[in-house]
């Protein structure tokens, strides 16, 4: 029970900005008290505005106060650190010791290397890291002080005209101000509260999601619609083709067929045509000796003496005149167009009732 009453009284005597025992302690006007370092730094920063405040319960004083030492504190922070206790551990996690980097929001109240920020206040507008953070927990006022996630830029939350945080939202020049914007330059303007605003612009916000999630379902379901078209327009192409292949492997093989028919028929009338020559050639020879013979009688008939016996002879010799045949050459000619004849009406015929369109494909 004695450890846990030096806690308490441990508990009091530190600093709730360095978070450490109190050292030149002083107390302002409002009661709270801090070390003189401490307090003389937080309301360095606050010159600027001419008005100081206490950084727990943030009551204001104008001028500055002036900073006494607190002899009776000093004396019993003294008589702790003889006593060779330290300020209680602190709660804090692991991420106490990460360090900001040069992208991190760094803590403000952190005097020597600065940790990495986990809130910040927009009562307070500092950042804090979670040493610091502690006495928004603790102390009832600073736990109504709103804490969001760390803010890089807290300086925008402060109107630049009053150096007031801004809280109300004008709807007339669509801006947020501070309270004494509303007596000044906005005067007569349409404004509420940032959290009101907030509320109006957050439900317009669902429901342009909603819109745009349904955009976004319609969208998808043409994109189903699109792949479904393109395999029915894959699954077409496929079975034309492969109609395609048919017909023209079809039509392949009759023409195949055609070619060795009409090849066949050529060969057969041309061994028939070749047959028919050779006898009208034979026969031709034959008459051709017979004349020969009868051009020789004729001869040794004209070179006889005994005109008796020339007139005796001729007729029997001489005779009528021989018939000559046709020229072989016409019968060749008849040959090629009977053959050409032929082949185009096997040719057409092979393509009887195939599709009029593949048809005029193949022709071209």
């Amino acid at each position: 029970m004695a450890e846990k009453g030096v806690q308490l009284d441990q508990k009091k005597l530190s600093c709730s900005i360095c978070l450490d025992l109190l050292k030149d302690p002083v107390a302002i006007p409002c009661g709270h008290s801090y070390c003189m370092s401490c307090i003389k730094t937080h309301w360095d920063g606050e010159d600027d505005k001419e008005v100081h405040s206490c950084p727990q319960c943030r009551q204001s004083f104008s001028p500055r106060p002036v900073l006494v030492k607190n002899t009776m504190l000093a004396d019993l922070a003294e008589e702790l650190k003889k006593t060779g206790l330290q300020a209680p551990p602190s709660a804090a996690p692991a991420a106490d010791h990460c360090y900001a980097g040069p992208e991190d929001v760094s803590c403000d109240f952190c005097t020597d290397r600065k940790l990495k920020a986990v809130k910040s206040c927009l009562q307070c507008l500092v950042s804090y890291c979670h040493k610091h953070l502690q006495p928004h927990y603790d102390v009832p006022q600073l736990k109504k002080h709103k804490l969001v996630e760390p803010l890089e830029k807290l300086q925008e939350h402060i109107c630049p005209r009053h150096d007031e945080v801004m809280k109300i939202f004008c709807r007339t020049d669509q801006q947020c101000i501070c309270y004494l914007c509303t007596v000044d330059q906005h005067l007569g303007h349409d404004t509420v509260t940032s959290a009101a605003e907030r509320t109006e612009k957050q439900t317009e916000l669902e429901v342009s999601r909603q819109k745009i999630q349904q955009t976004i379902k319609d969208k998808e379901k043409n994109i189903i619609v699109l792949q479904q078209e393109v395999k029915a327009i894959s699954r077409y192409a496929d079975e034309t083709l492969e109609k395609s292949e048919k017909i023209l492997t079809e039509m392949i093989q009759l023409v195949e067929e055609r070619r060795r028919d009409v090849k066949q028929q050529i060969r057969s009338k041309e061994e028939t045509e070749l047959g028919r020559v050779k006898e009208l050639e034979s026969k031709l020879e034959r008459e051709i000796a017979e004349l020969r013979r009868k051009d020789a009688e004729l001869d040794k008939l004209s070179h006889t003496d005994d005109h008796n016996q020339f007139l005796l002879q001729y007729p029997s010799v001489g005779g009528s005149r021989p018939k000559l045949p046709g020229s072989p050459l016409c019968k060749s000619k008849l040959l090629i167009l009977c053959c050409g004849y032929c082949y185009i009406r096997i040719f057409d015929a092979g393509f009887y009732g195939l599709p009029v369109g593949v048809f005029e494909h193949v022709i071209l």
